[in-house]
């Protein structure tokens, strides 16, 4: 059976989530909410779907996603019972009315083929529902390591609500913690997988929310985004450069270059780069990177002095 589990915070889109599980044509699925001690209680909005939706409701004592949003993941996914599939949807993001019904009508082929880790196709909505984008489609079957170049190259996006997860490889592996989970829905699906293939059903979509008010969408977290990505771009590079092609560690090279000249003043990038550079012999690739942040220093430089001979 699929458990949908939902990590709630904010209460302003909630009952459109609730909405979209209720209308599910097929209801061979459990709902699991943990609520992060959030300021919102919503047990007043709860009450009105206890005899029209399945779940199971749990207030924590203390907040884990200001700390670490993966803790919160964590121990939402823990109330999960018997199921084997599990769908992390997020408090503000809803469901195509046939998104369970697709599951079941594909979840013997994606057996077939022993595959990990299914995923929708998806529309991004705004706070008034209305669709930003056009449909995300996948082709059926992909190797979640082309999926990655892809989505650099800006051909597709990817948010933790779209994917279905195997719990007994979830519960095996576990989310990476990243700040403000920043690219740890994507690291999820790329080692869920085994950098292998990711199902895709096409014919049901799963609405993202840009609200303003999610982390994807303020722009008051930039720093820790910046250090997110440059972790994620480390990691895989330190630890799943083996996994990739040399063209694909290639681009991990060129955003792990651009994350860190972004943020130069880290001495912790500095450190964790030169380490990752010379223990892979990449020591031309790292002197041209030298020269490229000196020629960026000093271009600086020069703006800043003629920005100050003409206040003179």
């Amino acid at each position: 059976m699929l458990a949908i589990v939902i990590p709630y915070y904010k209460l302003n889109f909630f009952e459109s989530t609730l909405i979209s599980l209720v209308n599910q044509t097929d209801k061979r699925f459990n709902v699991y909410i943990g609520d992060d001690n959030s300021p919102e209680n919503p047990s007043l909005l709860l009450n009105k779907y206890t005899n029209t939706l399945n779940f199971v409701y749990q207030r924590f004592e203390g907040n884990l996603g200001g700390e670490a949003l993966v803790k919160q993941w964590e121990r939402c996914v823990a109330m999960v019972g018997d199921e084997k599939w599990i769908m992390v949807l997020g408090d503000d993001d809803t469901l195509e009315d046939n998104c369970v019904a697709g599951f079941y009508k594909h979840i013997a082929e994606v057996e077939l083929h022993k595959i990990n880790v299914i995923r929708y196709a998806t529309i991004v909505i705004d706070e008034n529902d209305s669709k930003m984008t056009e449909i995300y489609m996948h082709p059926k079957i992909e190797k979640s390591s082309d999926f990655l170049i892809r989505k650099f190259k800006g051909g597709t996006r990817s948010s933790l609500s779209e994917y279905v997860f195997r719990k007994s490889i979830m519960n095996r592996i576990g989310f990476k913690n990243l700040p403000l989970a920043w690219y740890s829905d994507l690291l999820a699906v790329l080692e869920f997988s085994g950098f292998d293939a990711i199902y895709t059903i096409n014919e049901a979509v799963v609405y993202f929310r840009i609200s303003g008010l999610n982390i994807t969408s303020r722009k008051d977290n930039l720093t820790k985004k910046n250090i997110g990505s440059f972790q994620f771009y480390h990691y895989l590079l330190k630890y799943k450069k083996d996994f990739l092609t040399p063209e694909q560690n290639n681009m991990l090279l060129e955003k792990l270059e651009k994350t860190f000249l972004d943020n130069k003043k880290n001495p912790t990038f500095w450190l964790m780069l030169t380490k990752l550079y010379i223990s892979n012999f990449y020591f031309k690739r790292y002197l041209l990177f030298l020269t490229k942040i000196l020629q960026s220093i000093l271009r600086k430089t020069m703006k800043n002095k003629e920005k100050t001979l003409k206040k003179l």
